[in-house]
């Protein structure tokens, strides 16, 4: 697929079935320390046919390694950010798709790297999309083992979430969700950066999907009060306030959002419409090119949740 590592071996008998339910897509930055194991875990989930993992510019083994446990792998020459890496791993999964080369899932299913064996429960992501209960499923994670952020990138995120589209997720930053394949076009392009997971929930919203959370026991690399860590949670910070912001967080609308998401779950028992006046599907996306660059934005550390 690009310099160098192409592809690795599917699943046997896989590779010509319709109708399968997931394939799998994750984005990596130096994780060649647990991209194998999380790899695995999801190749062994009976609904994946396959996995794609986009080595986001990394410097370490992370192609060698997912190519290695089976993966398809596209190694970028530098890094686009989270948000860049994962557009470019569905742009080559779609292509897949029309060339028949790969099958036409009922999902796309988005894992980080670092999850490593607990990658194993991420079918429970999939079965509210496989019913036909959910467009959007998002996992709620527990609080991780070592995690000591301040709270502010989460905390930031879910009051924009909930000032612009009436709603309160439990963990809005949270990387490991599953779409229906059929949904994505209110979603795409993802926004770039570490503002992917809230601009993906708000343009969800906008678009009338269903978006659900699970609660889901995942295990991932905690991002500790280091320099390193402060400066990732600083990025992310960035990264969310710019999506908010393309999201018109401060217009009338997203202001009176909460009040009318209320009447509506009151009169109806129904989960809160999106705001009039929200974005259009897509609005807020990032040009071609406006992926932040950087080292880390791709699988260099986990999101705050559960922190």
């Amino acid at each position: 697929m690009s310099r160098g590592a192409t592809e690795g071996a599917p699943h046997q008998g896989r590779g010509t079935r319709r109708g399968i339910d997931a394939l799998a897509l994750v984005a990596a930055y130096n994780e060649a320390d647990r991209v194998g194991a999380t790899v695995a875990a999801l190749r062994a989930l009976p609904g994946v046919a396959e996995v794609l993992v986009v080595s986001d510019g990394s410097t370490d083994a992370t192609a060698a390694v997912a190519l290695e446990v089976g993966a398809h792998c596209l190694d970028l020459p530098r890094n686009l950010g989270k948000g860049g890496a994962l557009n470019a791993g569905l742009a080559a999964l779609t292509g897949r798709v029309a060339e028949g080369l790969s099958p036409e899932p009922v999902a796309l299913l988005l894992a980080d790297a670092d999850l490593g064996d607990s990658a194993a429960k991420l079918d429970a992501l999939l079965a509210p999309v496989l019913a036909g209960e959910a467009d959007l499923v998002i996992a709620d994670l527990p609080p991780q083992p070592g995690a000591k952020g301040f709270g502010v990138a989460i905390g930031m995120a879910r009051w924009g979430l909930q000032r612009i589209g009436g709603q309160t997720l439990a963990e809005p930053l949270c990387g490991q969700r599953a779409v229906r394949w059929s949904a994505l076009s209110p979603l795409v392009p993802f926004a770039p950066g570490f503002g992917v997971e809230v601009a993906m929930t708000l343009d969800a919203w906008a678009g009338g999907l269903r978006v659900v959370e699970v609660p889901l026991d995942l295990r991932h690399r905690p991002t500790g009060r280091t320099i390193g860590g402060i400066v990732h949670r600083g990025r992310q910070a960035g990264s969310i306030a710019r999506e908010l912001l393309r999201h018109r967080v401060w217009s009338p609308a997203a202001a009176a959002a909460p009040d009318r998401a209320a009447a509506t779950a009151d009169g109806q028992g129904a989960r809160p419409a999106p705001a009039a006046g929200s974005p259009a599907p897509g609005d807020g996306q990032a040009a071609p090119g406006d992926a932040e660059a950087g080292p880390g934005d791709a699988g260099g550390g986990p999101a705050e949740g559960g922190e």
